[in-house]
């Protein structure tokens, strides 16, 4: 077995054609689709909260663990070496499949909450002052709402709110009528996770920069759908998660600017991320490792490297066209279903529908389609804010990956037609 090739996978992929792309074929390699709940197959249907895993990466880790498991950057031995190697051979991959100019512009993390924090607390903290601005939108996620809340209170600045339409599409007048030059950072999500908008972020980008201000996308569930290039959106730092995209939990990546990272001050303070320690003073290490204190997630990182290596095989391209036709065809059929009323029905939307039906609680919704065998989010998706404008505590939410089928669709819609025969309604 040659460890190299495993840990760090093939140097090129090619993606496959689309008269390639197999769901079977593909669903093959995610095992956790392949059980009964409640003696019922699984119906998965999660995936903004967090994907399934393919065999590739649940192999890496474990070979990882198994054959390399050594730290990094610290040691001369042979497994010290090659773990350092594969990790950082890991971040490379990522660089390229985010178009980043410099590997070094990539910082792991443990996700996107922690990527969004470390820029609040290190750009922020020490750019912003009293009377700056900061913009973010109406349907954040809480992870890129209460840093910047966080960072505020610290400095003085005030947060604005970009506002949306009742389809859930941002209001771009709304936004250019809140830049001004007291704008220095403006925080927006390339799609909600709550309603599934995807928001035209390489105008709001420009629009910002027009102002000075520096941008900040929550890259999270764009990512496992479509093609992220950081220099053509031109954004100054992106953020996104390990786990949504077919990774394990617990990694992340920070992409920023060079000039930008340069100017930072550390987030956190510890080992490997210094140059040199006395009592007296410290120095830094240089990018990327000022920004990552103490042993980092290295199974991780290299099983993100994995998990990327798998979607850039299948090809953004043939995932992106497959869920719009998933996304398409769920869309049709849910709205059949008397009482059903969609929330968030931008012209542009991810693979996420979110719901509610008339006279029924989203929380016995999730319940009754979990005795079917169907897994769906209920709640308020860490994004209370967008539920409150549109005045509902919670939503029932179906998130799409290119692993489903139109016939767990037919599940999902049979599981609706459930609720409301058990309901009585």
């Amino acid at each position: 077995m040659n460890l190299e090739h495993v840990l760090e996978g093939a140097p090129f992929i090619e993606p496959i054609t689309p008269e390639e792309f197999d769901v079977e074929k593909i669903r093959i390699d995610f095992p956790a689709l392949h059980q009964k709940i409640y003696d019922k197959p699984l119906v998965y249907l999660d995936n903004a909260a967090t994907t399934q895993k393919p065999l590739s990466v649940i192999n890496v880790i474990q070979t990882y663990y198994v054959c390399s498991n050594a730290n990094v950057h610290r040691g001369i031995h042979f497994l010290s070496e090659r773990a350092t190697r594969t990790y950082e051979y890991a971040r490379s991959k990522v660089q390229r499949f985010l178009n980043a100019q410099e590997s070094f512009e990539i910082i792991f993390v443990r996700g996107t909450t922690e990527a969004i924090n470390l820029v609040a607390q290190s750009y922020g903290r020490t750019f912003l002052k009293a009377g700056d601005e900061i913009i973010i939108s109406a349907i954040e996620h809480h992870s890129n709402i209460v840093p910047w809340q966080l960072v505020a209170e610290q400095t003085g600045a005030r947060i604005r709110v970009i506002p949306v339409t009742d389809s859930g599409e941002l209001i771009l007048e709304e936004y250019e009528n809140l830049l001004s030059e007291k704008t220095k950072i403006v925080a927006v999500g390339h799609v909600s996770n709550a309603l599934g908008t995807v928001n035209p972020i390489k105008q709001i980008i420009r629009m910002a920069h027009d102002f000075g201000a520096v941008t900040l996308v929550d890259g999270a569930q764009s990512m496992p759908h479509m093609k992220v290039d950081v220099q053509d959106l031109d954004c100054d730092f992106y953020a996104f998660s390990g786990h949504k995209i077919y990774g394990p939990t617990g990694i992340g990546i920070l992409y920023g600017k060079q000039a930008l990272l340069d100017r930072m001050p550390p987030y956190q303070g510890g080992g490997e991320m210094i140059r040199e320690v006395s009592f007296d003073r410290t120095t830094y290490a240089d990018l990327p490792h000022k920004f990552e204190a103490g042993t980092p997630h290295i199974a991780g990182s290299v099983a993100l490297g994995a998990a990327i290596d798998y979607i850039t095989h299948l090809g953004l391209g043939n995932i992106a066209a497959y869920e719009h036709e998933l996304l398409h065809k769920a869309t049709e059929k849910v709205r059949s279903i008397p009482g059903l009323r969609l929330i968030g029905t931008a012209k542009e939307k991810s693979a996420i529908l979110s719901f509610v039906m008339e006279g029924v609680h989203p929380h016995d919704i999730g319940t009754i389609l979990d005795r079917e065998g169907i897994a769906v989010r209920v709640g308020h998706h860490c994004a209370q804010p967008a539920m409150k404008r549109f005045g509902l505590p919670a939503t029932a939410r179906a998130s799409f990956s290119f692993y489903n089928t139109e016939h767990e669709i037919d599940r999902l819609t049979a599981g609706l037609r459930k609720v409301k025969e058990v309901l009585a309604l």
